[in-house]
């Protein structure tokens, strides 16, 4: 496993640009191969956006926040291993700068697989649990933990893929038509494993790595499967494709399209054609029951939903910020329907950043010995947020109007109809230019392709809603409060 950029640590914009230059992920766009992502006109954008991302944390107001330092060498916050609460809180604020970067529109940011791979390496030896019988020398636990420092170390981006394609959901994987429709074994080698299938969903296809860590939700009959495995390959591997939906990035200008044009993370699913994958890049092999609880046995799950819960915190900052923006270019403050709408927003956030700073103040430290925010709040969080976000575009719908339809592009204002544009769409407190950019911002993040996907997104970004229901129900205590009705019960 040899190392991908320079000096160890945390990494600029153009280094990680030049990674992507030199080792292209194999994407497939509208049939064709992406050759260099960062020149390709569906994929340019989202490369400078992540280079930006990176440059951040370089900046001097940033530095300090965005990275730590360790033997001295500066590291992405997202990679501290938090030991204290004040580790903690340092790598939430770490994670809303990142996310207030993109305005919370970045679902799947570097920082949330950081996260992921540091929970990973310091739970290590629950990969120990499943450690393969044969003599290929395999250590899945030294594999996790050397995997960890290398993506640290690497400063890497990375995307993951959880779920098999939607063929029929009344079968299980190995009762298909095809075996090897959903991703599994199909053999063992000297140099590693060999596998082959899809994978659903990779958001942000343009990266470094793949990890594909276990589903949480695999069906299968027996204890061991082929379908339970976890490992990590470099996204230009041999046999590896990801074949990437319709961008949503059609080189319009930021203008017009402030968030499409800069922040289409693209997704794809991912085809593996009989991979190759060595052994010291295996994490987990076979076992159902390790790979269906490897996210809650490393607290990975936790830390990922404490990245998550900040990002949605900026998210909705975000939305307040243009819904109040809307309310003072036209004048509508005066209005109690209008004032209610935004009160509506104001008590998602404050829900939100309660869920963060209970998630936070109830942190323990697990048994690997990683202060681990609460599960409770994060888990109330994680339920919450899917089923209410739908409401936050709507609320925009709703203040902006027909306001949000009627918008001349910058072109338009540019054009021989610009001096009758200035005149006739200027807002009550604002230039018709700068109306036109609110209300443009308004669209993109709730009426246009990006804020449909957006909203679907949201959905399901957890998982299926219904599944996320049932888990919170079989895992939270119940017990004091149904025990305190019961002694009340039995008063005389």
């Amino acid at each position: 496993m040899s190392a991908v950029s320079g000096q160890p640590g945390a990494v600029t914009g153009a280094q990680f640009l030049d990674r992507l230059r030199q080792n292209p992920p194999t994407l497939y766009i509208d049939g064709k191969r992406v050759e260099d992502p960062t020149t390709h006109p569906s994929t340019r954008n989202m490369c400078r956006s992540l280079a930006g991302l990176y440059d951040l944390q370089h900046d001097p107001q940033w530095r300090d926040l965005l990275t730590y330092e360790e033997g001295g060498v500066r590291y992405a916050t997202s990679f501290m291993v938090p030991r204290t609460k004040e580790n903690l809180h340092k790598i939430g604020e770490a994670h809303r700068v990142r996310a207030n970067y993109g305005l919370g529109f970045l679902g799947r940011a570097p920082d949330y697989m950081n996260t992921n791979v540091m929970a990973a390496g310091m739970g290590a030896d629950y990969f120990a649990q499943g450690q393969p019988e044969g003599d290929h020398g395999v250590d899945f636990a030294a594999n996790m933990r050397r995997y960890a420092e290398f993506v640290r170390n690497n400063d890497l981006c990375l995307t993951h893929a959880l779920t098999n394609p939607q063929v029929n959901r009344a079968k299980l994987a190995s009762e298909m038509p095809d075996p090897y429709i959903a991703l599994g074994v199909v053999r063992e080698t000297e140099e590693g494993i060999v596998v082959r299938g899809a994978r659903m969903m990779a958001t942000l296809p343009i990266a470094d790595e793949i990890l594909i860590f276990p589903s949480t939700v695999l069906k299968e009959n027996a204890d061991k499967s082929r379908y339970a495995m976890g490992f990590a390959l470099p996204c230009n591997a041999p046999g590896l494709s990801f074949q990437c939906r319709e961008p949503i990035d059609v080189g319009r200008d930021p203008e017009d399209h402030p968030l499409s044009s800069r922040f289409d993370e693209q997704d794809a699913f991912v085809i593996f054609d009989d991979v190759l994958v060595p052994w010291e890049r295996v994490f987990l092999l076979y076992d159902v029951e390790l790979a269906n609880k490897a996210y809650a046995g490393t607290d990975a799950v936790l830390h990922m939903a404490y990245q998550v819960v900040n990002l949605k915190i900026a998210k909705t900052e975000a939305f307040l910020g243009t819904a109040q923006s809307i309310v003072d270019a036209i004048g509508s403050g005066g209005f109690q329907h209008v004032q209610a709408k935004i009160a509506e927003i104001i008590v998602m956030l404050e829900i939100m950043k309660a869920f963060e700073v209970a998630a936070r103040e109830g942190a323990t430290l697990n048994k690997y010995g990683v202060m681990t925010p609460a599960r409770p709040p994060l888990d109330a969080a994680r339920n919450y947020y899917p089923a209410n976000h739908q409401r936050l575009p709507e609320l925009l719908q709703l203040l902006g109007a027909s306001g949000i339809i009627m918008m001349p592009s910058k072109a338009d204002r540019e054009g021989p109809l610009g001096p009758q544009i200035e005149k006739f769409l200027q807002a009550g407190n604002a230039s018709a230019e700068d109306r036109l950019r609110l209300f443009r911002l308004a669209w993109d993040m709730s009426m246009s392709s990006f804020g449909g996907r957006q909203a679907l997104y949201e959905k399901y970004f957890f998982g299926d809603p219904v599944r996320m229901h049932s888990a919170l129900y079989e895992i939270y205590d119940r017990s004091e409060p149904v025990a305190r009705i019961q002694a009340f019960l039995k008063r005389d």
